[in-house]
């Protein structure tokens, strides 16, 4: 008879704190939309340079997601969930301190590379949870994404109109610190590591592609679809995305699992996800 110790099941707070804290990250991607409109007057630039602060951090997130994913398999998720929060408050701060353009931007990117606590949060459930718990907590992670956004928009509103827009960013960086708190107390580390090398090559072929497809996506309308810079850019994405995604099919330890990907659970769910996320981000 062994004398070892029965496994603690993980705490129910577990799922609870890893969905505040997605609920937290998806918040801030809809945290500045109320005040869009007000940004050339608040910031003193054109309204094509401010709307940078929202395309910045949509570009930050994509890149950011899958490195940050892979970076948790490899050094621990609850350690990059840790940073993901860092990243997040920091932003928040450079944001609620900025009175001109380069600062709101720096900070809204750094905001986006929190992006990834989301995935890590569903990564730490499944190695931690039994798997008759798991799919509803896999659910109500996933679902953190959409309930942010829908939050985000009549809060930020709520604040901007009876306070300074500075007071957005300092709630959002409070948020960040409650979330860290909770998950340093309550999230274990994960014991599950895969080890190996970082994809780098395939990071940059994905950031490349990614960057020229969304900045022709987001800034088409200001820059014309029909300019040279946006052709220009559409015409970088085609190239560049197939030729990573041929890489990545190759290469032993790819950064992104494009297969897995490609199975019908995975894609219904990221579809969902984006079909979700896209009206919150308007």
């Amino acid at each position: 008879m062994s004398d070892a110790p029965a496994a603690v099941p993980p705490s129910p707070a577990v799922v609870a704190v890893l969905a505040f804290a997605g609920i937290v990250v998806s918040l801030m991607q809809t945290l500045v939309i109320p005040i869009v409109p007000e940004l050339p007057r608040l910031l003193d630039a054109p309204a094509s340079d401010t709307a940078w602060a929202v395309t910045a951090t949509l570009l930050a997130a994509a890149v950011a997601t899958p490195v940050v994913g892979r970076l948790g398999d490899m050094f621990g998720k609850r350690r990059m969930l840790l940073i993901s929060g860092v990243m997040l408050i920091v932003g928040s701060v450079v944001c609620a301190l900025a009175d001109s353009l380069l600062p709101m931007i720096i900070g809204r990117a750094l905001q986006g590379l929190a992006s990834g606590v989301i995935p890590l949060g569903i990564s730490i459930m499944r190695d931690e949870l039994p798997a008759e718990r798991l799919a509803s907590a896999t659910a109500l992670m996933s679902a953190s994404l959409g309930i942010g956004g829908a939050l985000g928009l009549p809060a930020a509103a709520l604040i901007a109109d009876n306070f300074s827009w500075h007071v957005l960013f300092w709630t959002s960086a409070a948020l960040g610190a409650v979330a860290i708190g909770l998950v340093t107390v309550f999230v274990p580390e994960s014991k599950v590591r895969t080890g190996g090398r970082f994809d780098l090559v395939g990071a940059l072929g994905m950031a490349a592609g990614l960057v020229c497809l969304l900045l022709a996506i987001s800034k088409g309308a200001d820059w014309g679809w029909g300019s040279g810079t946006t052709i220009g850019l559409f015409a970088a994405a085609v190239v560049i995305l197939p030729a990573w995604g041929f890489f990545e099919l190759r290469t032993d330890q790819p950064l992104v699992d494009l297969r897995t990907t490609a199975r019908r659970q995975v894609l219904v769910t990221n579809l969902a996800s984006i079909a979700v996320a896209s009206p919150c981000s308007r």
